[in-house]
């Protein structure tokens, strides 16, 4: 069983990550789609009742907010993967325009969102962690979080 918290900011690429990655193995989970937290809980818990694995494919900024995924998977025995979405705001801007209808977020979402923006670390409860980056090629370069450089 695995549970896949994915944060970064509108734009980082997330969303065509879990296209590339995750689509044939694992449910995705996102209030985009959703629409409500009560949908997204109700889908969480049939998750985690039938142990299927899942991708929480949010901006889950704040270690509040990815905590209670944590908890909950924790608590179903879980295996708690986390992939942290490294963007510039300019580069995540630029990505964005390219959007078109609803799937484009309004700038002072992005702003705020990275404002809020807390890195994650193992110490959250992770048992992997990794560092994304989507390459100017749309190709991705994934890194375990112990290569994160030091500031």
């Amino acid at each position: 069983m695995q549970s896949i918290i994915f944060c970064g900011i509108q734009g980082s690429g997330k969303s065509t990550f879990y296209k590339e990655r995750f689509f044939d193995t694992h449910l995705r989970i996102n209030l985009d789609q959703l629409r409500t937290r009560n949908r997204e809980k109700l889908l969480l818990d049939v998750c985690l009742r039938t142990q299927m694995r899942f991708v929480v494919d949010n901006t889950n900024s704040t270690i509040l907010e990815r905590s209670r995924y944590i908890e909950l998977a924790r608590a179903a025995k879980y295996e708690i993967i986390g992939y942290f979405f490294e963007s510039s705001t300019a580069a995540a801007l630029a990505r964005n325009n390219r959007r078109i209808g609803r799937f484009k977020v309004p700038e002072k979402g992005i702003f705020g969102t990275q404002k809020h923006l807390q890195v994650p670390t193992m110490k959250e409860g992770y048992d992997q962690l990794y560092r994304v980056q989507l390459l100017p090629s749309g190709s991705y370069e994934v890194h375990p979080v112990e290569e994160m450089p030091l500031d």
